[in-house]
């Protein structure tokens, strides 16, 4: 199924995506978007990656086992490829270097060689992970792995023996070994709602918090790990030695877990990245984020500079944002053609909500999507 949207940028493809601009500069002409449904999927989806041949992978849920699909980006029917063994909740996945495939699974990373003529079923690679989410390896082939999930920011690294060791945790919002908690809350309206006082002040009520602070993981060129927070609408920046072991500074705060990066830490903060989900980097050393939470498409530059690449419009009436192309955009891939790809999760949040509206929808026959942008 194909479902074509023509819409307006915000700022050009850097040189990763688009021959006409030259690396680093972001021209301030407008260009039209074309974002193309290649795979509507009856079942939830959330993590997206390739084979570097121009098929996308994605793992559903809400089924008994979780099928993982193949998706020919160029056009065809999508191919299960292998499954996941109920109770299943996949989010992120990646490949190693020999061709077998790794998915985040609740509290565990899964692994199996895809193969769409005898699916075979994913057998338990690490454990011990709970939360896990995000996926990335390293130039020395061990896979680290973020903790989404639980909002402790934990990252862990597995060797090829599929232990997984912590190795520091992003600053959480809040600390739960105070009494009570000390920290910040950070609210997402929808869910939650705003009613007025007797003093004229707008309040929110409990509903809605955002606590993800370690979601999506990319690797650099030179080896540093780029973490997405969620929460903060963020990245984080931990080089490593040679050895593979961070060199990121830990220990500033003595309200956190020793092994918790300082702020110091923290590459860039800004509002457009606000509900940061999965990031990829473009061959430019640019950093494209999902940003779910606002229904749109953010790119970081090299040199700091952080741009909004597309964001959906407002409804000319109601001014939502949920009507589409993009309903709860996560998993950010780039193919060999230099189209971004994203699943659309559909998450009932902030932009996306109520997320009964767009091509998604979760009362019909199309719960999740997965949508490809043309450079």
């Amino acid at each position: 199924m194909r479902r074509t949207v023509v819409l307006a940028l915000t700022a050009v493809l850097s040189a990763g995506l688009l021959s006409g601009a030259s690396a680093g500069e972001v021209p301030p002409s407008r260009h039209p978007a074309v974002f193309e449904t290649v795979f509507a999927s009856p079942l939830g989806l959330e993590g997206l990656t390739t084979d570097g041949r121009g098929n996308l992978y994605t793992p559903a849920r809400g089924a008994d086992p979780c099928p993982v699909y193949r998706v020919a980006a160029g056009g065809g029917p999508a191919a299960v490829v292998g499954t996941i063994p109920a109770p299943c909740n996949p989010t992120g996945l990646t490949f190693d270097r020999r061709g077998r495939l790794y998915v985040a699974n609740a509290d565990t990373v899964v692994s199996f060689v895809p193969d769409a003529a005898n699916p075979p079923a994913a057998t338990v690679f690490a454990s011990g992970v709970p939360g896990a989410n995000g996926l990335a390896f390293d130039r020395s082939g061990a896979l680290w792995i973020s903790d989404g999930g639980t909002g402790q920011g934990r990252v862990w690294r597995a060797g090829a023996d599929g232990v997984a060791l912590e190795q520091f945790r992003v600053q959480p919002m809040v600390s739960d070994v105070i009494p009570g908690g000390i920290g910040r809350d950070v609210r997402g309206l929808p869910p939650g709602s705003v009613t007025i006082t007797p003093s004229g002040r707008t309040a929110a009520d409990t509903a809605g918090s955002q606590h993800i602070v370690a979601n999506g993981l990319a690797f650099t060129a030179d080896g540093t790990l780029l973490i997405a927070d969620t929460a903060r609408g963020a990245l984080w920046r931990v080089p490593m030695d040679r050895g593979g072991r961070p060199r990121a500074s830990t220990g500033c705060d003595s309200a956190f877990p020793a092994d918790t990066l300082c702020l110091d830490d923290v590459d860039v903060q800004h509002p457009y990245l606000e509900g940061a989900d999965g990031i990829v980097l473009d061959r430019a050393g640019n950093v494209w984020t999902a940003a779910n939470e606002r229904n749109a498409i953010v790119l970081t530059r090299r040199d700091g500079r952080v741009v909004e690449y597309f964001r959906n419009p407002a409804d000319a009436t109601s001014k939502l944002r949920n009507g589409g192309p993009l309903e709860f955009p996560t998993s950010p891939v780039l193919l060999p053609d230099g189209r971004l790809c994203v699943t659309n999760s559909d998450g009932n949040r902030r932009d996306n909500a109520p997320n009964t509206a767009g091509e998604a929808n979760p009362a019909g026959p199309v719960r999740a999507k997965i949508s490809c942008v043309k450079p």
